[in-house]
């Protein structure tokens, strides 16, 4: 596919962002899609480029995959580190290797940048798991938890 481009996002891209999280909420347990609420999670990064960095891969006609690093400090590393939260390939795109592509910019841009660690969630049953340590990512001991707040209280 050589007319595919990495290049970051931009707030015209917000309605085929959220249709790609549409698609990849509908497959995991965890979350349900909800339009409205990835439309405005996906602006206030776009917004604010100090809080995180959203890579789409796009041909001419579309957006087919992206990738969304969220900013944080860790105390444990005494530095910046990031969060990749989201990389969903277009479900006509898949099975191309463009999730790599993708992966592999998001780490040239944390190494680019001194990021000292990349952190994910991922289900540890599910092939992504293995897809990224085939990459590099290792397991960690400690276990994910959630306390979820209602935006009303």
């Amino acid at each position: 596919m050589p007319d595919l481009r990495i290049e970051p996002a931009t707030v015209d891209d917000l309605s085929e962002l959220a249709d790609l999280l549409a698609d990849l909420f509908s497959q995991e347990a965890d979350f349900t899609p909800d339009r409205e609420k990835q439309i405005r999670g996906l602006r206030l990064i776009l917004e604010q480029p100090s809080r995180g960095r959203i890579f789409v891969m796009r041909n001419d006609r579309m957006i087919v995959g992206m990738i969304n690093l969220l900013i944080t400090i860790s105390t444990a590393e005494g530095g910046f580190v990031l969060m990749l939260e989201d990389l969903v390939i277009h479900q006509d795109h898949r099975g191309h290797r463009l999730g790599v592509k993708l992966l592999e910019h998001a780490i040239a841009f944390a190494r680019e940048k001194k990021f000292l660690r990349i952190t994910l969630l991922t289900d540890p049953g599910e092939k992504s798991a293995g897809f990224y340590r085939r990459h590099g990512f290792v397991d960690s001991t400690l276990h994910p938890m959630r306390y979820l707040l209602s935006a009303d209280e």
